[in-house]
């Protein structure tokens, strides 16, 4: 993942919504959510949930299926992990990190 994929990601994951709808997606598994089953569990309606799922697929996070006559959601766990992969390459200056309250690296 570069930098400008990085950013595209990191700006779709900064509204409150769409992180809402990613994390729902992300819980969801491989399964995947319809629109309907988002709108209903979040809250969201259907032209604000569009206008987010867009936005998120744009950035690469979401991929919508054809399943008969649905859409059907899904993460896309390989772009969130090289976003993660990306963030944490060089935490701790190679060495492993240790979680602690101060975030401190242990040498």
């Amino acid at each position: 993942m570069d930098e400008r994929d990085v950013v595209a990601a990191l700006a779709a994951l900064a509204h409150p919504v769409r992180l809402r709808i990613f994390r729902a997606l992300m819980v969801s598994g491989p399964a995947g959510l319809t629109p309907g089953v988002m709108q209903e569990g979040l809250g969201i309606p259907a032209t604000t949930l569009s206008f987010h799922l867009k936005e998120l697929a744009n950035a690469g996070l979401v991929r919508a299926e054809r399943a008969s006559r649905n859409l059907m959601y899904r993460a896309v766990y390989e772009e969130m992990n090289g976003l993660v992969a990306y963030l944490t390459e060089n935490c701790c200056q190679g060495v492993a990190c240790v979680a602690t309250p101060a975030a401190s690296c242990k040498k």
